[in-house]
């Protein structure tokens, strides 16, 4: 008598009930896609999940790599998936205390070869949010709005906010456009009650923020 298998398997069930769905061993099935002849891919994910609980940030490829059926290039695809997944979540609730505090969590942006605008919003207690990319430009320019800017921050319910972008030109120094653009939610901040706390320009080696030069224009500016 031959048996089925009915049960779905984990892309079927993550595709259904989404990625909190799945355990920590079916999220690397996912990642690993197959196993190899001699293990198959759930076994291969239980060692790997078991390698994970040992292994220090530094050197996680290298602890993985020592798995057998993982290699350089699955190692590689686990390490970079979980790195992804540290940036996209490490910022969550940290508390900002000045406004670069921010920089950390956004200096990813800094070497993309378009400019990028970021919305950092913040609770009543100054904790991040999310952080979110509002606009995607060309390489030395980037169009926002604010209703682009403020939308999703008033569904978050968000009691401050802090926007940045980066300048892949190579120099984070403020251009004309940058300090209307300022002005500009300035002004939109405060007809929604939601405070702008600074605006932050990035490139690779530093950072430029308006508050901390005093171009954050008052009202009768």
């Amino acid at each position: 008598m031959k048996i089925i298998n009915n049960k779905p398997d984990v892309r079927e069930q993550v595709l259904k009930h989404g990625l909190n769905y799945p355990s920590d061993e079916e999220l690397v099935m996912l990642i690993l896609g197959t196993g190899t002849r001699k293990t198959p891919v759930r076994k291969l994910s239980h060692d790997v999940v078991r390698a994970l609980y040992e292994a220090d940030t530094d050197d996680v490829v290298q602890v993985l790599s020592s798995v057998r059926g993982m290699g350089t290039s699955r190692s590689l695809a686990v390490a970079a998936a979980l790195e992804l997944g540290r940036r996209r979540s490490v910022h969550l609730h940290s508390v900002v205390r000045q406004p670069k505090d921010v920089v950390p969590f956004v200096r990813n942006y800094s070497v993309l070869p378009k400019e990028h605008f970021i919305c950092i919003t913040l609770n009543g207690g100054h904790e991040i949010l999310k952080i979110r990319v509002a606009s995607v430009g060309t390489i030395n320019r980037t169009l926002v709005h604010p209703r682009e800017i403020f939308s999703e921050a008033l569904v978050e319910n968000a009691a401050a906010m802090i926007v940045c972008h980066n300048h892949p030109s190579g120099t984070c120094e403020p251009s004309e456009e940058d300090i209307e653009t300022t002005k500009t939610l300035i002004a939109a901040s405060r007809i929604v009650g939601i405070t702008l706390l600074d605006h932050i320009i990035l490139d690779r080696d530093s950072y430029f923020s308006f508050l901390e030069h005093n171009l954050l224009f008052s009202e009768t500016e």
